[in-house]
């Protein structure tokens, strides 16, 4: 255990948003220090649900050692598929001060964790920034990755200048009405891509280390879902023509149908594999060539993280 002094939610501008929580684009202005919830259910509090070394990122990300996440409970989508939904919509989770979070973040870097892999953490930024602040003064020097649904505030990711090495944000919709019936996300694209702009401004194009470890960068997700071939085609020719080939695409084929997509027959299946091909195909005929893609398999609960608490 690292002794520091505990820092108090009363010395940080950082802090101080929270009093009227606007960090994402959901704008709830609840008094979040004060107990009160918005959207997303979370207080002031940090809650965090699992710790662990993880080994099924993309290869730039776990490499052989492992990528330290660190999984935050809540999140500011509804996400009726969602794999995590006991954290994200249930909220499971235990609460750490940002003395602790700080602790967190060194035993991953003792662990000899690749970076620090801060997963749903928008509801939390205030407290990030303060628990990074602690944590590089003790000595942690990995990089740290920001690991988004993509349906952020501009400022709040303005404000994490400095802070994130790697921006790895979703990219889950080009048509609202998508967006709006499988997460509950007004305006989710037009969103989204304004945040990955800034976070794209902010590292630049990516770059690694002698071991193909990504150190600086963007890496843009898609997980693909069923029956919306055309969508994806959509998001990767935005990628494409806005970004040309300087970022990196990961193509996600491992849609599992869980939580509430029993309810939506047309979802409630897994993404067919000839779709897949196709949209890799398409990636390839534009000229795209920085792209990860996943093989076949991947679609299976037995990769859901089994949110025990563990290292919290």
């Amino acid at each position: 255990m690292i002794n520091k002094a505990k820092v108090t939610l009363n010395n940080s501008c950082f802090l101080n948003l929270l009093e009227k929580c606007n960090l994402c684009p959901r704008k709830c202005s609840v008094n979040r220090s004060d107990g009160e919830v918005g959207f997303c259910n979370a207080t002031s509090e940090v809650e965090i649900a699992k710790v662990t070394l993880h080994h099924w990122e993309e290869p730039c990300i776990s490499g052989s050692n492992g990528s330290g996440v660190v999984f935050f409970s809540h999140c500011n989508l509804h996400c009726v598929f969602c794999q995590n939904h006991k954290i994200s919509q249930v909220g499971y989770g235990k609460i750490v001060s940002i003395n602790r979070l700080s602790e967190i973040f060194l035993e991953q870097q003792l662990r000899g964790a690749l970076n620090i892999n801060l997963v749903t953490p928008s509801h939390y930024v205030p407290q990030i920034i303060e628990a990074l602040k602690l944590a590089k003064g003790y000595g942690l020097n990995i990089p740290i990755l920001y690991n988004s649904n993509g349906y952020e505030n501009i400022n709040t990711i303005k404000a994490l200048r400095g802070f994130i090495d790697v921006y790895l944000p979703d990219l889950k919709y080009y048509k609202d009405k998508y967006a709006l019936k499988y997460s509950n996300s007004p305006n989710y694209f037009a969103t989204a891509c304004k945040v990955i702009t800034e976070m794209v401004s902010q590292v630049g194009v990516a770059k690694f280390d002698n071991d193909g470890i990504i150190q600086n960068g963007v890496i843009i997700r898609h997980l693909m879902l069923p029956g919306l071939l055309f969508d994806s085609k959509k998001i990767i020719d935005y990628i494409y023509s806005t970004f040309n080939d300087t970022v990196y695409i990961s193509l996600m084929n491992q849609y599992t149908p869980m939580y509430n997509s029993f309810k939506y027959p047309e979802i409630n299946k897994v993404v067919n594999p000839n779709h897949y091909d196709a949209l890799i195909n398409y990636c390839v005929s534009i000229g795209i060539t920085k792209c990860f893609i996943q093989e076949s398999g991947t679609s299976s609960k037995s990769y859901v993280p089994d949110f025990d608490l563990s290292g919290v």
